[in-house]
Formats: C-alpha cells, structure tokens, sequence
C-alpha cells in the first residue's frame, strides 16, 4: 500500500517540474536560435559589403542578385530561422571620407554614372563627394533603417521584445564593377 501513495507522489511531482523543464528548455532553444541569428546577419552584412565593393551599383540586377546571396538564396525569401529579414533588409551605402576622416555616405543622386566615372572623380578630387571610397552593407528596415524586430519562433514563449542588431560592414572600395577595355567601354 505504502509504494501506491509514492507512486502517486511521484507522478504529482513528475507534474510540477516537467513544465518548469520544458520551459526552460525551449528558453535555452530560443536563446541559442537569437544568438546564431545575430552572428548570421554580421556574416550578411559582410557577404554584402566584399560583393558590392567589386559590383556594378549602375546594374540593378546584379544588385538584387547581390542582396539575394548576401542571404543565402538563390530567390526572394527570408534569411533561413530568422523569421522577417529578407533582402530588402540589405542596405548597401557607398560612402566618401572627407577632410576631418568621417565617412559620408553619397546621395543617390551624387553617385557616378558608372565605376568609370567614379575612377575619373577619384583622381580628379580623391577627398571629393562624388568618389566612392567605401562600401557599407546593413541588416535594417529598408525605410528608414531602422532595428528589424526579432521574431521568436516559439511565439508563445514569454519573451521581452527584441529587436536584430544592426549589423553593418564597411570596406574599401575596389573596382565597383569596373573593366578595362581596348576601346571606350559603354
């Protein structure tokens, strides 16, 4: 009789502490899921960035190409266990440093007509603001830029809001799509 009441004990037990361990499992399991995304999108940023430093900016496809393999895909979708960021979350910015070091990112409507030009403008005024000298990539909201928000993939676990940091890469520019040509190139 005595081993039936601790049978019964056990299960009651058994009952307290499994749903605290589940629990804690599956914060373990997120947890460990925020972390692999937060390294994932800093190798994004720098997948983007060494790409569209030797990319035509000119030729939209080549940059839309760009952002889709900068997130692994061959297609358009989202970043695989991220749960939101796609490639319009890639920000590419071409920057100038002027005088004082500080990096200035270009208007759209001051870029070069090609990576030709911009090797033109870089002789002519190196320190100018119509030469691209670097290449920054960004994991952000393409408006705006601001944090994408972390989407938990067990959304019923009770979580603080969370936001992905944003990621950004910067490196020298290099010949942003530029070939030499025996004739003048178009």
């Amino acid at each position: 009789m005595a081993g039936k009441r601790q049978g019964g004990a056990l299960t009651v037990e058994y009952a307290l502490v499994f749903p605290v361990f589940l629990l804690f499992l599956f914060l373990l399991l997120e947890t460990a899921r925020a972390v692999c995304v937060w390294n994932t999108v800093q190798e994004v940023t720098r997948r983007a960035a060494r790409t569209a430093a030797v990319t035509d900016f000119r030729d939209s496809s080549a940059m839309d190409a760009l952002r889709r393999n900068a997130i692994f895909r061959d297609s358009d979708g989202t970043l695989l266990l991220t749960g939101g960021v796609t490639q319009d979350h890639v920000v590419i910015d071409y920057l100038w440093q002027d005088s004082a070091g500080n990096l200035q990112a270009l208007a759209e409507g001051a870029l070069p007509a090609s990576a030709a030009q911009n090797r033109i403008n870089c002789m002519a005024d190196p320190g100018g603001g119509s030469c691209i000298q670097f290449v920054r990539a960004r994991i952000c909201s393409p408006v705006g830029c601001e944090p994408v928000p972390y989407l938990p993939l067990l959304t019923w676990l009770p979580l603080p809001a969370m936001t992905i940091p944003l990621a950004t890469t910067v490196v020298k520019a290099e010949s942003l799509g530029y070939r030499t040509c025996t004739t003048p190139c178009p």
